[in-house]
C-alpha cells in the first residue's frame, strides 16, 4: 500500500537521535514517576472545581513517559490523521518508486523534529486516537526533571504545576464531547484541502517536514504556514490557530489562578518559566519560527488574556458558552479582540 511518510522509518529515526536524558538514580527515578502519578491526581479536583468542566476519571489516564514513548505517541497521531488523504493521492498518482524516496524523506525530516522536541516537551493530550479509543495524559517525565533542574525549582512544586496545566487539557477534551472530533476533522479538512496534484502533494508535504526542521534548528526559512497554506486552507488554519490559543491560554490561565493555593513557590515558577518561554531554542521558540508568530509568546499570552477578558467581561457561565458548540469557539482574530466574541455569541 502506497504511503505519505514511512512512519516506521520516521519513529526509528527519533528514537535513534532524540537526546539523553538527565542523570538520576534509579530510586530518583522511581521516585519522580510515581510522584507525577500522584500529582496528577490531586490536580484534577481543583481544575475541576475551577473550569467547571467535569471529565470521566477514566478518559484520558495521566502516563508518565519517557522521550522515545512520546514520539511514538506523536508518530501514531500522525500517521492517524494524515495518512488516510495523503496515501490515497499517492497511491492513485504517483510510481512506487517516486512514493518510496518521497515517503523516506519525510520520514528522516519528521524523525529528526520529533527527536528535538522529545527533549523539549513536558507533557501532552493525545488528541488524535482511534475512534471510539480515548487518549491519554502524557507526562514525560525526563524532561521536567531537566527544567526544574535547570531553573533552580522546588521539585514537588513544579511537577504540580505542570500536571495543572495538563489536567487542564485533559478535562476541555474530556468535558467537551465534541471537542477531540472537531479538533481531528479541522486538521484533515486542512490536509484534504490541499487539492493539488500528488507530485505537488509530496512537495508540499516535504515543505511541511522542512519547515518545521528549520524551526527547531533555530535557522531562517519559511513558516509553515508559508509552506503549507493554499488560499482554501487559511479559513481552516484560522480556526485551529483560535482553538489552540484558546486552550493553550485556558490552561495557562487556570494554572495561575490554581497555583497560589496548592504551589508554594509558584511566582518564581513563573517568572523563571516565562523568561524560557521568551528564550531561543524552547519549546515556544520553536512554535513561533513554525508557524511564523512575530509576538513572543503569542498563543498562551493571547489565549491567557483571551480567557482573563471574557470572564471579567461576561463572568465563568459566559465564558463557559466556549464549548456550548463549535461555532462558540473563537477565531484567531477573536482572541485578539475578546470583545468581538462576546457581541457575536453572547449578545
Amino acid at each position: 500500500m502506497a504511503r505519505l511518510v514511512d512512519w516506521d522509518l520516521a519513529e526509528r529515526i527519533g528514537v535513534r537521535f532524540m537526546p539523553k536524558g538527565p542523570e538520576a538514580s534509579a530510586s530518583d527515578a522511581h521516585w519522580a514517576v510515581q510522584e507525577l502519578r500522584e500529582l496528577a491526581q490531586l490536580a484534577r479536583d481543583p481544575v475541576q472545581a475551577l473550569t467547571g468542566l467535569q471529565a470521566d476519571p477514566d478518559h484520558a489516564p495521566a502516563v508518565v513517559v519517557d522521550r522515545a514513548e512520546w514520539i511514538r505517541s506523536n508518530v501514531a497521531g500522525f500517521a492517524l490523521a494524515l495518512e488516510p488523504f495523503g496515501a490515497g493521492r499517492v497511491q492513485r498518482e504517483v510510481n512506487p518508486t517516486v512514493e518510496a524516496v518521497g515517503s523516506r524523506l519525510t520520514a528522516g525530516q519528521l524523525g529528526g523534529a520529533l527527536a528535538w522536541l522529545s527533549g523539549k516537551v513536558l507533557g501532552q493530550y493525545e488528541a488524535f486516537t482511534e475512534p471510539g479509543q480515548p487518549g491519554r495524559l502524557l507526562l514525560v517525565a525526563p524532561n521536567i526533571v531537566h527544567v526544574e533542574r535547570e531553573l533552580g525549582l522546588v521539585p514537588r512544586d513544579f511537577r504540580f504545576w505542570v500536571c495543572l496545566h495538563e489536567e487542564t487539557h485533559r478535562v476541555q477534551f474530556g468535558g467537551v464531547p465534541w471537542l477531540g472530533d472537531h479538533f481531528l476533522a479541522e486538521v484533515q479538512s486542512f490536509v484534504a484541502l490541499s487539492d493539488v496534484p500528488a507530485l505537488e502533494f509530496l512537495r508540499r508535504f516535504g515543505a511541511i517536514a522542512q519547515a518545521v526542521v528549520t524551526a527547531a534548528r533555530g535557522g531562517p526559512g519559511p513558516s509553515l504556514m508559508e509552506a503549507v497554506q493554499t488560499p482554501e486552507q487559511r479559513a481552516v488554519f484560522d480556526r485551529l490557530t483560535g482553538l489552540m490559543s484558546l486552550l493553550e491560554g485556558h490552561a495557562d490561565y487556570v494554572m495561575d489562578e490554581v497555583g497560589p493555593g496548592h504551589v508554594p513557590t509558584v511566582a518564581t515558577i513563573r517568572e523563571r518559566f516565562a523568561a524560557r518561554r521568551a528564550q531561543a531554542g524552547t519549546v515556544d521558540g520553536f512554535a513561533r519560527r513554525m508557524l511564523g508568530l512575530e509576538t513572543k509568546m503569542r498563543q498562551y499570552t493571547s489565549g491567557s488574556d483571551f480567557v482573563r477578558t471574557v470572564i471579567a467581561q461576561a463572568g465563568p457561565d459566559g465564558f463557559a458558552q466556549v464549548w456550548a458548540e463549535p461555532r462558540h469557539l473563537p477565531s484567531a482574530a477573536e482572541i485578539e479582540d475578546p470583545a468581538a466574541w462576546v457581541r457575536r455569541v453572547l449578545r
